[in-house]
């Protein structure tokens, strides 16, 4: 069998914590409130930056759940990268912490001097329904009197988002009734959507679904997004999540030398021989029974890993946190 080894690392973040103010439809590692309210302490975020860097990766973002609701935390972290030599490109935030003008700028005041460069702030009718726009505003308005660079993400949402009431929250339902029933479909293209994570479900019956026959017969072979290392995340618990498939796990230890089968057989497994085979080891070993469509091969493997984690209770290292799957 051929086996996944991550020889080199390009572009990613760090992800400091999976609890957040918002549990928002597309959010790709199942992020909200209902997560234990742990952030990454010290030693593993100087663990996860050392071996980044060792990997070729110069520079980081740092993303959640929500980086700022803890700004005492997030400083440390920024101090420690500075300390490892790994450069902090952006810290991504849904504005959730906005109080005021004045707390805002003391916040920004004291992380910018450690690293912070550039905040990224998003905007987007999927954070409206937890964030109302006036905080955005407020966050923007902080970068700016602070000195601190802002990433808009996505800029091209501030019309609409700024056309409802900005002091209030608002539903993807009240979007669509603006601005027609296409428009949580449109949001696939023009936010960039990757189809895995939370947006699986938020799509599962406005997206075309094919049968399960189709997708085993077009995807007959190895899943080698999990060897993309162009946009990766390593975590606080020190996971690393490859490709982009969020819910499958290395640790970042063993990141550089290739992963065995007896402690990545799964990953191994998906890598070498595809969803197929991954669906016949789950019905024959753990009773899984496919359902007669789905929209991808994607919402088929998170289907079978989240039958094997919250119904039979599996527990490994390939399949982590295992809260990501009781949170989607």
């Amino acid at each position: 069998m051929k086996t996944l080894e991550i020889k080199r690392l390009l572009s990613g973040g760090l992800i400091t914590n999976y609890f957040c103010s918002s549990r928002c439809r597309h959010c790709l590692y199942g992020c909200g409130p209902e997560w234990e309210r742990t952030y990454i302490e010290p030693e593993q975020a100087e663990k996860n930056l050392k071996k980044v860097k060792s990997l070729g990766c110069n520079s980081v973002h740092i993303g959640g759940g929500e980086p700022f609701l803890r700004p005492d935390s997030l400083l440390e972290v920024l101090k420690i990268a500075r300390r490892a030599g790994v450069a902090v490109e952006y810290v991504e935030t849904n504005s959730s912490w906005y109080k005021d003008e004045k707390s805002a700028c003391a916040i920004l005041e004291k992380l910018k001097p450690q690293g912070l460069d550039t905040v990224l702030v998003s905007v987007s009718p999927f954070h409206n329904e937890f964030i109302p726009f006036m905080k955005v505003k407020g966050v923007i308005n902080a970068c700016r009197i602070s000195g601190v660079q802002i990433f808009p993400w996505m800029k091209t949402f501030v019309p609409e988002t700024g056309s409802f009431d900005e002091t209030s929250i608002h539903s993807l339902e009240e979007y669509e009734q603006r601005y027609g029933k296409k428009y949580v479909i449109e949001l696939i293209s023009r936010y960039g959507l990757t189809m895995r994570g939370r947006a699986l479900k938020t799509y599962a019956e406005k997206l075309n679904r094919r049968s399960l026959e189709e997708i085993l017969k077009a995807n007959d072979g190895g899943c080698y997004e999990l060897s993309d290392v162009s946009h990766f995340h390593v975590d606080l618990f020190g996971n690393y999540i490859p490709g982009l498939c969020t819910g499958i796990s290395v640790k970042v230890d063993d990141l550089g030398e290739p992963l065995g089968l007896l402690d990545y057989p799964m990953v191994n497994m998906l890598y070498d021989r595809g969803i197929n085979a991954f669906l016949e080891f789950a019905s024959a070993s753990y009773g899984f029974r496919p359902e007669k469509e789905y929209l991808s091969k994607c919402e088929l493997c998170f289907e079978i890993r989240r039958h094997l984690v919250i119904n039979r209770k599996l527990v490994s290292k390939e399949l982590q946190p295992t809260e990501f799957y009781s949170n989607v």
